[in-house]
């Protein structure tokens, strides 16, 4: 299993429009074959800054969402209300303890 991060920063005039499309969308990607899970998570002191925390079986599943058509037609989307270069990262998890479930 792999978390992959993605770091969004936002013309403040597009966060609107970002929410609505993800709310539209978010489900495909979670449905997606390969996806255990995502959330979408706002920074707190900067509201048009989000990140997406997804889980995935392997590399390989995140690679082959990637390169759906899926991918393609949510990306350009995106891109076109940043207001700097999206940041991602793919990582491994070396520890993992929650209190409550995670939800």
């Amino acid at each position: 299993m792999i978390t992959r991060i993605v770091k969004l920063s936002f013309k403040d005039s597009e966060v609107a429009d970002f929410l609505s499309f993800f709310d539209q969308t978010k489900e495909a990607v979670v449905q997606f074959p390969g996806c255990k899970g995502m959330k979408l998570l706002n920074d707190q002191n900067s509201p048009s800054i989000f990140f997406t925390y997804s889980q995935w079986e392997s590399e390989e599943a995140l690679e082959t969402y990637r390169n759906s058509d899926l991918f393609k037609s949510i990306w350009p989307r995106l891109k076109i209300g940043f207001n700097q270069r999206a940041e991602a990262w793919t990582c491994k998890v070396n520890f993992e303890s929650y209190i409550s479930d995670f939800q």
